[in-house]
């Protein structure tokens, strides 16, 4: 187990301000995890914290997070479009989502009686890995700038949330980080606004 894991158990990802208190989602979901986290071990991934939130890799490679949100606790897996799912059991994060797939939680209860189909996905996950393989992304409608395909790629978490926008969500940004001619300005535009698009917010929304 990981100390940096230990940590983001008791005060959360520090994202936000919510951090360290009672309210802080990650509370929300304590028991959950912590089973989900006895899951991933016993598969031997390697227990790292990276975008502020624990990802588990396999000789380097990043296979899936862990994430705490607001209605779930969940396993996010960055190729998850190439895993089979039998079960049906892996979710888009939004409906444009090409890559990552994850698997919400809401009780301790269904994650014990999972274990075994958990471990099976876990484990076709690391031979994807193992493999080399790679996800064929489709372009997009409008052009993502590249200052914000660069943040997408340095974090994950953000990935994830931002193909969990609806399009006019997506759109909506990458028309905005767009607009300025100077790159410098179109990168602090999408710094300011990284963390409305984790809390699943819009441009326009309040």
């Amino acid at each position: 187990m990981n100390p940096e894991v230990d940590t983001y158990f008791e005060i959360g990802c520090g994202r936000c301000a919510l951090g360290g208190t009672p309210d802080c989602k990650v509370h929300k979901w304590q028991e959950e995890m912590a089973r989900l986290r006895r899951i991933l071990l016993d598969c031997g991934l390697t227990e790292e914290v990276k975008w502020s939130v624990p990802c588990y890799t396999f000789q380097d490679g990043n296979i899936l997070l862990m994430s705490a949100f607001v209605d779930y606790c969940a396993l996010s897996f960055f190729k998850g479009a190439l895993l089979k799912d039998p079960n049906g059991i892996l979710k888009k994060p939004g409906e444009h989502s090409q890559a990552s797939r994850l698997i919400p939680f809401t009780e301790v209860g269904a994650i014990i009686e999972m274990e075994p189909i958990l471990k099976a996905y876990i484990r076709e996950a690391i031979e994807v890995e193992k493999a080399g393989l790679k996800v064929q992304f489709k372009q997009n409608p409008e052009p993502i700038p590249d200052e914000l395909r660069k943040k997408l790629e340095e974090m994950p978490a953000l990935k994830i949330a931002f193909e969990a926008l609806t399009p006019g969500r997506q759109r909506g940004y990458i028309l905005y980080f767009s607009a300025p001619k100077q790159s410098k300005t179109r990168e602090a535009r999408v710094e300011k606004y990284i963390q409305r698009i984790l809390d699943g917010k819009g441009f326009h929304d309040r």
